[in-house]
């Protein structure tokens, strides 16, 4: 075994951490007050915590970057951290209509970690459990394992589409081929185009992926370089809403009709950028940890003006 074979103190091998260095990151942290954050409000004079009130109402969770199998001074027990989180969505007080892992489910993508995530979100009280796939869930296999453990009923590489109460979800794959940044390609553009083509333009759309779909930091890889053509099928669509994971900390942008929401993580935080020498993980003072990991909260109200988001960290 060489020395770049050698696993280091976050589990993963120097060439493994090579080559995924470029999708280490954060974004800008918004204010967190009294545990949450609301990202979006509905409409003006409507509280955001009506809609997820609302019985009636589309609710959903995401969660994101639970990095089971991690091993490092930035979170010495990730599964103790995700499943706190399971606990706190099942203790939100309504049952979601599904909850959404949007990547990096595991840190090294071993059938073990697969095997254990797996069994872990099962716990939770929900009307399903759905997941795309994060660069982490496809350390040198291109997703085979992932695909094995959670792709039933999924098409090409990972990728699908749903529909809840009146909103149509896509389900996006943009880690598998990456160069520098995140790339969806051709096959899955066109499932794209072809998925979008018979629906109303005012059907509200979200659109779920790992990596940013918009150029947050493209000199850390943070954005997936085809995106434009996959929003571009979305351009007559009233309300979009692009929901990711991959940088550890909250981050919000509207661009025209779309509006994109970087979610938080149950692993560990990462630096902004430029402010360390690398994007790596951050090791906090003691009893600091828990606020800067947390769950998103998303609900939706037929006739209402897009959707309303509340980022909740973990109590």
């Amino acid at each position: 075994m060489t020395a770049e074979d050698e696993p280091g103190p976050e589990g993963m091998t120097r060439r493994q951490l090579l080559r995924h260095t470029a999708w280490f990151g954060a974004a800008v942290v918004l204010t967190v007050a009294g545990g949450e954050v609301i990202s979006h409000v509905p409409a003006p004079g409507e509280e955001a915590t009506d809609a997820f009130a609302d019985p009636n109402a589309l609710r959903f969770v995401q969660v994101s970057d639970s990095h089971l199998g991690f091993k490092g001074t930035a979170n010495t027990a990730v599964e103790e951290s995700f499943s706190h989180a399971i606990d706190q969505i099942n203790g939100l007080g309504f049952r979601p209509d599904f909850v959404m892992h949007t990547g990096d489910l595991t840190h090294l993508s071993t059938p073990a970690q697969f095997d254990q995530v797996k069994q872990m979100m099962s716990a939770l009280d929900t009307g399903k459990v759905l997941t795309v796939p994060g660069e982490h869930d496809s350390v040198d296999d291109a997703g085979r394992k992932y695909r094995a453990a959670f792709g039933a009923g999924t098409a090409g590489d990972g990728w699908y589409s749903f529909d809840v109460k009146g909103v149509h979800f896509i389900s996006l794959v943009n880690t598998l081929s990456l160069e520098k940044l995140g790339h969806l390609g051709t096959d899955q553009l066109d499932f794209v185009r072809k998925d979008v083509a018979k629906l109303s333009s005012d059907t509200p759309i979200v659109v779920f992926s790992h990596i940013p779909l918009f150029e947050m930091y493209p000199a850390w890889g943070w954005g997936t370089d085809d995106a434009t053509e996959a929003l571009s099928h979305l351009r007559r669509f009233s309300s979009v809403t692009c929901l990711n994971g991959h940088v550890h900390q909250l981050f919000t942008k509207t661009e025209g009709n779309v509006t994109f929401h970087s979610a938080t993580t149950t692993a560990y935080p990462l630096p902004a950028p430029g402010t360390a020498p690398a994007p790596t993980p951050v090791t906090l003072p003691a009893g600091k940890l828990g606020d800067a990991l947390g769950i998103r909260e998303v609900a939706y109200r037929p006739g209402k003006p897009g959707l309303a988001i509340k980022d909740v960290k973990l109590a």
